[in-house]
């Protein structure tokens, strides 16, 4: 079993930075890949970003390219979601999930989720 549990949301205005943190316990995040994703009130949850288990592979939304950056520290056990220039269609419930697979940007193929945090992004 794998708890994960993110932080590092809040309120921020449009253009701002925020980085949002998903520490895992129970077991240890390497052997995990790793992603990002987010839902917004009345939308279908989406992928932001995935990161392989060593971390030499990443994926990134179009909406987020260039914008946000998905790193781990695995000695850690911690993973990270940069994200810079938010903008208002950013807001959203952005959640951790962890995969036994090697790399993975699909949401079947996670085993494990955190609860999310709240990312607003005002105008």
């Amino acid at each position: 079993q794998v708890q994960l549990v993110e932080s590092g949301g809040g309120l921020v205005q449009a253009g701002g930075s925020l980085r949002l943190s998903c520490a895992a316990s129970g077991r240890t995040l390497s052997s995990y890949a790793m992603d990002w994703f987010r839902q917004a009130l009345g939308k279908e949850r989406e992928l932001v970003a995935a990161i392989s288990r060593s971390g030499s592979s990443t994926y990134y939304a179009d909406s987020v390219k260039g914008r946000f950056t998905i790193s781990r520290d695995n000695a850690k056990n911690t993973i990270y979601l940069q994200m810079n220039n938010l903008k208002p269609e950013d807001t959203a419930v952005y959640s951790c999930a962890a995969s036994r697979l090697a790399f993975t940007a699909s949401t079947y193929d996670m085993d494990y989720w955190g609860k999310g945090t709240l990312v607003t992004v005002s105008s």
